[in-house]
């Protein structure tokens, strides 16, 4: 499995990083840096790549996929979870992941029956393997890959919840089913850990957007690496 073992240097950009890219974008799209309600780092790791982590819990999140469905009622995000710190091995359970939408909606993840009776997503899936992002992205003590496996298709078996720890490097998809469908605007991914919560930001763009993201991103990327240099 690769890993980034240089992760843990980059998320010391934190907000400066994700402020300065907002405000990139601002002099041509108006975009509001993201302010999270708890304490922890994040930065970004790839276009649609984010990072997130306080000190026991850690977030990766992938989701170009949700993006590209704007108007449609199921979100799918590629998450990575583990622990830091010598936190205690954790069991999570479904109910502690829920993404917060633009109007302040707080959305549970779906069911394995909501799942399988939207025909488990195959033509989701299918569109999301075309530009699928890596969430391959964890710190070096989280040397063993497990999956998360809230979802599953015919003929296998699902599970309410995962075991994390310091070790555990664990990735897979979750769904969501948004009311009213996918909004552009600021979204964040919540993940309650046992003493605490990690909200990953990130923003659905609009296509104008995301044309600005795209012509931006090479030098956004250039003063990422610079200030993990300067380190």
């Amino acid at each position: 499995m690769k890993r980034n073992r240089g992760v843990l240097r980059g998320l010391v950009i934190i907000l400066a990083v994700f402020g300065s890219a907002a405000l990139t974008l601002a002099q041509e799209v108006p975009i509001t840096p993201p302010q999270p309600s708890v304490p922890e780092v994040f930065t970004l790791q790839g276009q649609f790549v984010r990072i997130a982590h306080n000190n026991e819990g850690f977030v990766t999140l992938g989701y170009r996929a949700a993006n590209q469905e704007v108007g449609k009622e199921w979100m799918l995000l590629d998450v990575g979870l583990t622990l830091l710190n010598g936190a205690k091995d954790y069991t999570l359970k479904r109910d502690a992941l829920t993404v917060t939408t633009p109007d302040g909606n707080k959305v549970l993840l779906a069911t394995q029956k909501e799942f399988m009776e939207a025909g488990y997503l195959k033509a989701l899936n299918r569109r999301a393997q075309v530009s699928q992002d890596s969430v391959n992205y964890f710190p070096p003590k989280a040397n063993q890959p497990c999956a998360l496996r809230f979802f599953a298709p015919a003929g296998q078996i699902a599970f309410d919840q995962v075991d994390l720890s310091e070790q555990r490097a664990c990735f897979g998809k979750l769904y969501f089913r948004i009311p009213g469908g996918i909004q552009t605007g600021q979204h964040w991914l919540n993940v309650k850990f046992a003493s605490s919560e990690v909200q990953v930001p990130f923003r659905v763009l609009t296509e104008e957007e995301e044309k600005v993201l795209r012509k931006q991103w090479k030098e956004l990327k250039k003063q990422h690496e610079a200030t993990m240099k300067g380190e």
